[in-house]
Parts: structure tokens; C-alpha cells; sequence
């Protein structure tokens, strides 16, 4: 599943975990993908939509 909102376009967001030793390594911050079903003109389409986009009702 590809890790982009196909509404809003959030993506993943990469940084740094620091321990307590101030060692850094990398790391990324997934949005959260549902795979939901969309009818739009007759057809059922699937889409990759981000929560924060249906929680917004930006998709029916």
C-alpha cells in the first residue's frame, strides 16, 4: 500500500529517535492509509485516503 493520501498528499516525515545518550538514528512517521471504496459517477473506485481526511468527510 503506498504510504501517500491521494486527497491531501501526506506523505511520510522523516527524523531522527535521540536517546538518552543523544545517539541519533533515523526514523519516519507513517500518516495513517486506510484503503476505503468511493463510488464516483457509477463506478466503484478504490482509493488510499488518510483518517484525517475521513474524519473530515472529504470522501464519501
Amino acid at each position: 500500500m503506498s504510504s501517500k493520501c491521494q486527497i491531501c498528499q501526506k506523505k511520510a516525515v522523516y527524523g531522527n529517535n535521540v536517546s538518552h545518550s543523544h545517539v541519533k538514528t533515523r526514523r519516519r512517521w507513517n500518516p495513517n492509509i486506510q484503503t476505503i471504496h468511493i463510488t464516483t459517477s457509477g463506478n466503484r473506485k478504490k482509493m488510499n485516503v488518510c483518517t484525517s481526511c475521513i474524519k473530515a468527510g472529504k470522501v464519501e
